[in-house]
């Protein structure tokens, strides 16, 4: 059995050793080469890359290869891993597959149901307009539609590993009706990331496909190896500014492009979890420089230093709750200057079960400020 997972790209990356794995440079017509296999070759549409995402590497893997027995699609940072959390082989691939007939993502839960889960980040109407040409080209669709719409369920990153067989009738059925849908909506208007709208649309139909066409479905365990390409050059911009000490200019553009790119903070973007770190760390130094407190900008001006700091900081502050906290906890609170906005700010935003009495480490903070004659230190900790 001939075995092809295609590992969807824009960027250089880190190649799996594994041959199994095969690297496919997405967009590559409007693009500079790689190196890699690019989507532009033989029956493409790789010109429209910036609407339909990884689907122009779907769309080339489905014309155009035809020797393998096993097709799979997965990204440069996102992949299916066994129980020892490596990268799945052949043989692993080859077991799962003799008992199911797709290997998905494992199934994401929403807060909300799918339409208006969507509709947080996308124009809910395309994916209403995607149901309307479902149920006028492939009735038998629509109520897995629905149920997939009112649901809160989903796959996600159109990655899957199945025959090749079964990966064409998906693949025909999909375009079949995105390419429907984009004679139906305008996206001239739309910004950059949501330009993207093809790739977003499709997300949930291959839950659809599968479940109306009664797959037995897998759902592997999918492992993340990078940030995501966008996450990671915004956070250098950031520490880039931070740097510069334009600490206003860097909130500004901070916010300007969450607006474009709201993708960048999710947490299978930010796999670290710092955008929110730095969110309020931007905060903390303006404010300090606006109120002529010492603080971030005396410690550093180094980004990556400061998310050290602040996560230091908040395992002070978690024992400082508890009456936990130890000499030299105290120690560092002091001789790093950690100002009283700082410590409200990390307060006020401590994730659930972080802090259990916030009120008891303010206490303790105005203890530790007046015990090292730093009585300035203690002037807004009881204002809200």
């Amino acid at each position: 059995m001939q075995i092809k997972i295609f590992t969807m790209t824009h960027k250089k990356f880190q190649e799996p050793e594994d041959k199994i794995y095969v690297p496919l440079h997405v967009g590559r017509a409007s693009a500079g080469d790689l190196g890699y296999q690019g989507d532009d070759t033989g029956d493409s549409i790789s010109r429209w890359n910036n609407f339909y995402g990884e689907l122009t590497g779907v769309y080339w893997v489905w014309k155009n290869e035809q020797e393998a027995d096993v097709v799979g699609i997965c990204h440069y940072r996102r992949f299916f891993l066994n129980g020892q959390r490596r990268l799945m082989n052949q043989r692993e691939y080859e077991e799962i597959l003799k008992d199911y007939d797709i290997i998905v993502s494992n199934e994401v839960q929403a807060d909300t149901n799918y339409l208006d889960y969507f509709g947080e980040a996308h124009n809910a109407r395309d994916l209403l307009t995607v149901g309307e040409v479902m149920a006028e080209k492939y009735p038998e669709y629509a109520p897995y539609f629905q149920s997939a719409m009112e649901g809160n369920t989903y796959y996600y990153g159109n990655l899957m590993v199945t025959s090749r067989q079964l990966f064409a009738s998906y693949a025909e059925w999909l375009f079949d009706i995105l390419f429907e849908v984009e004679k139906r909506i305008d996206v001239e208007t739309y910004d950059l990331y949501n330009q993207r709208v093809f790739g977003f649309l499709s997300e949930q139909m291959v839950k659809i496909w599968a479940e109306k066409n009664g797959l037995k479905i897998y759902e592997g365990t999918v492992g993340i190896t990078a940030e995501k390409a966008e996450t990671v050059e915004f956070k250098l911009a950031m520490g880039q500014l931070v740097k510069m000490k334009q600490i206003g200019q860097a909130r500004q553009m901070f916010y300007e492009y969450l607006k474009l790119r709201p993708d960048v903070r999710l947490e299978l973007s930010d796999i670290r979890g710092e955008i929110p770190i730095i969110e309020q760390l931007l905060y903390i130094a303006e404010e300090e420089m606006q109120r002529n407190l010492p603080g971030l900008m005396q410690t550093s001006a180094d980004l990556n230093a400061w998310i050290v700091h602040y996560r230091k900081v908040l395992e002070c502050l978690s024992h400082l709750s508890v009456g936990e906290a130890r000499q030299e906890e105290a120690d560092y609170i002091v001789t790093q200057n950690v100002s009283w906005v700082m410590a409200k700010v990390m307060l006020m935003n401590a994730a659930e079960g972080v802090i259990d009495n916030p009120a008891q480490a303010l206490e303790a903070l105005h203890n530790i400020y007046q015990s090292a004659g730093r009585m300035k230190d203690c002037e807004g900790l009881e204002r809200g």
